[in-house]
């Protein structure tokens, strides 16, 4: 449109002419937006607001009187306040290249300051304190001018022919010397330990390789060995089952051989044997039997025999002291008393008879001397109350020869 103007985004449009501007400025500032202006009657110029750049090139003594080549690049702009804007403008608006100068002389004096109060030690190795020293003492001028100042970088520091520099570095350019040297000598030894380590992992391999191969030329020999034996083997194993088998056939047949003698002969003489032993066994018994009851009518008989006998038996003793001598004392009861000697002699007798007749031999003696000794007593008898005196014929012929007692009268009290 006709008379209508706009400034760009990073531009001040400055507009002359009418009116003063603020603080009495003989322009007005428009940003942002558009204006009408007069054509005749007004004069618009503009004023870059674009990022602008500034290079120092400057030889500075530092404090300790050593003369070093500084290089830094400075960054600024016009400011974006109105303030800004009318001071850069009435400075700059005819030649904005001048801004770009200015700033680099401005800031190469800051530079020559800071850097003579400081060391070389302190510039290369506080590279950053110098810088914000740098910008905190140019902030004042650079505003009075319209100028702000985004970034200030040291790019380079160098002492010419000294070796100032240089010399400070050397130990640490040795300690780092050195120590590539050692990452190098470690890097050479990993190097030379990953190749013995290869070459004995290739050796293993090579060892494992030849362990397999003859592992399977091994293993194939036996298979060999194993298919050429396989024959004879299964022949051998056949004979041999066939051998078992025969001898279990053997062994089955005798044993059924055997169960057959044993049927057929062992079992018939053992029971002919015990048939012949319980024939045996009852004919002996039946021996016993008759044997015994035999004895028992024997003994009864004999008994019966005895009993008939025994009157005939006291007779007998009685009639042997027909002509003996008797001295009766106690009367009546005296002549019991022999009278009953004459009995027990007949008893003894008997029992005598009965145990020889039993098979007691031995005590065939015993009762000998038994029946002596009571036919002794039959011609010598004591009794406690009585006296009772036999004699037999050698004491009558005693008596009749004038030596036995009494002279063979006969003397009762």
């Amino acid at each position: 449109m006709f008379g209508y103007r706009v400034p760009a985004p990073d531009e001040a449009m400055l507009i002359s002419g009418g009116r003063r501007g603020l603080g009495g400025a003989p322009f007005r500032v428009v940003t942002g937006h558009g204006k009408f202006v007069l054509p005749v009657f007004r004069k618009v110029r503009f004023l870059t607001l674009s990022m602008c750049e500034s290079e120092v090139v400057e030889t500075c003594v530092t404090k300790q009187g050593i003369a070093l080549h500084v290089r830094a690049v400075i960054a600024f702009k016009v400011g974006n306040d109105t303030e800004s804007i009318i001071n850069a403008g009435q400075r700059f608006l005819s030649d904005q290249d001048q801004m770009s100068v200015l700033t680099g002389r401005i800031f190469a004096g800051h530079l020559r300051a800071i850097i003579g109060s400081m060391t070389v030690e302190e510039i290369v190795t506080e590279r950053q304190k110098l810088a914000a020293e740098v910008l905190d003492t140019s902030k004042t001028e650079m505003a009075k001018i319209g100028l702000i100042v985004d970034s200030l970088q040291i790019q380079s520091i160098d002492d010419g022919d000294t070796g100032y520099i240089d010399a400070m570095s050397a130990p640490h350019k040795a300690a780092i010397q050195r120590q590539a040297q050692i990452a190098q000598a470690q890097a050479n030894q990993a190097a030379a330990e990953a190749e013995q380590e290869a070459a004995r992992r290739q050796a293993e391999y090579a060892r494992q390789t030849a362990v397999v191969k003859a592992e399977y030329s091994a293993e194939v020999d036996r298979a060999q060995a194993h298919s050429a034996q396989a024959g004879p083997l299964a022949q051998a194993h056949a004979q041999q089952e066939v051998l078992a088998a025969q001898t279990e056939l053997a062994q089955r047949q005798a044993k059924l051989r055997q169960q057959e003698l044993v049927a057929e002969i062992v079992k018939p003489a053992e029971a002919e044997a015990e048939r012949v032993r319980i024939l045996a066994a009852a004919e002996a018994q039946r021996m016993k039997i008759q044997a015994e009851a035999a004895a028992s009518y024997d003994r009864v008989a004999l008994d019966r025999m005895l009993i008939d006998q025994l009157p005939q038996i006291v007779k007998e003793a009685a009639g042997g002291l027909a002509g003996a001598n008797v001295n009766v004392l106690n009367g009546a009861d005296g002549l019991g008393e022999i009278a009953a000697g004459l009995v027990a002699q007949g008893l003894t007798i008997l029992d005598s008879v009965r145990q020889n007749l039993n098979g007691n031999s031995g005590s065939g003696g015993n009762g000998d001397r038994s029946n002596g000794d009571r036919g002794n007593g039959a011609g010598r008898s004591e009794q406690g109350n009585g006296r009772l005196e036999l004699q037999g014929p050698s004491a009558a012929k005693s008596d009749s020869d004038g030596r036995g007692p009494g002279g063979g009268n006969e003397r009762t009290s």
